[in-house]
């Protein structure tokens, strides 16, 4: 699998490929947002999601896979930290502020910081017609982000702070998508890269989430948790992999701009399997964001 990833690099078959991924990950960061939507205590949610990820992303990444070569422990070191105040600030947010206002800002923040880093980092840039697909998609998110401002009732109070934090997560979004995407390619074999990069960066938040725990004069049973932390972390697998791959064999601007198609399928999922309601306004910013997305796509 390896070698033809690194076969199709730099070639049209790598680009659709890139493509695929970008919006297979599009599709799991819906569903994993939706494994995180209300159930649990936000810090709780992603200790377990990360204690999963540390159980089956160590013994791949021990034996399974070519070890890190020297320098590469260095950037892995710097994904620990980067993706440790991401954590950390999405979990501040989430307490905060309701779901559905909170993800589209984040979201939406991180993809227009991405694709200025992805310029001065890596060289890419962008023509008009992908700028325009970038504004209509961003103009999609954050009119998803207003409108459930006006009709969220609940943390009225904490939802400016909330939004804050958001902004800050989002920043935070395009940081590590820029960082990740340059120890991808550094790394010789990519899945090197991304077993170590979910074991290492996966350490932190369970020890959080125990000490959270300890705290809690009413515990949650500890059962349910654990089951839904190992679906968020094989749906982690999938789409944080998958738009790192996409970076590695295509433009992370790009990568990073499909990705966000997901509150798309935020609302699907949202209408289809928890059967909310779905309006008219809210079905127009989707097609903004998927119609951003295709002018982006098209644009290259």
């Amino acid at each position: 699998m390896s070698d033809w990833l690194i076969s199709i690099e730099g070639t049209e078959a790598g680009e659709r490929v890139a493509l695929i991924l970008a919006l297979v990950a599009a599709f799991l960061h819906a569903v994993f947002g939706a494994l995180q939507k209300g159930r649990h205590d936000p810090w709780l949610s992603r200790g377990a999601i990360d204690f999963a990820l540390v159980l089956i992303s160590a013994p791949v990444a021990l034996f399974l896979v070519p070890w890190p070569e020297g320098h590469i422990w260095l950037l892995l070191a710097g994904a620990m930290v980067i993706h440790f105040i991401y954590k950390f600030g999405q979990a501040l947010a989430y307490a905060r502020g309701a779901f559905t206002v909170v993800y589209p800002v984040v979201r939406g923040t991180g993809p227009l910081f991405t694709v200025i880093g992805a310029w001065v980092i890596f060289g890419e840039s962008f023509g008009g017609v992908q700028w325009l697909g970038v504004l209509v998609l961003l103009g999609g998110i954050f009119g998803l982000a207003v409108y459930n401002l006006v009709h969220v009732q609940s943390e009225r109070e904490t939802l400016v702070p909330a939004l804050w934090l958001a902004v800050g997560t989002g920043a935070m979004v395009a940081v590590y998508t820029t960082y990740d995407a340059y120890g991808i390619r550094a790394t010789a074999n990519p899945f090197t890269f991304l077993m170590w990069f979910f074991f290492l960066t996966s350490l932190d938040f369970p020890v959080l989430a125990a000490l959270r725990l300890r705290s809690m004069a009413y515990p949650p049973p500890l059962k349910p948790l654990f089951l839904r932390g190992l679906a968020g972390a094989l749906v982690a697998w999938g789409s944080f992999g998958s738009v790192m791959l996409a970076t590695r064999l295509g433009k992370v601007g790009e990568a990073a701009v499909l990705r966000e198609t997901s509150p798309v399928f935020a609302a699907l999922i949202g209408w289809l399997v928890l059967r909310e309601t779905v309006g008219p306004r809210r079905i127009a910013l989707m097609v903004m964001i998927a119609a951003g997305a295709v002018l982006v796509e098209l644009g290259g």
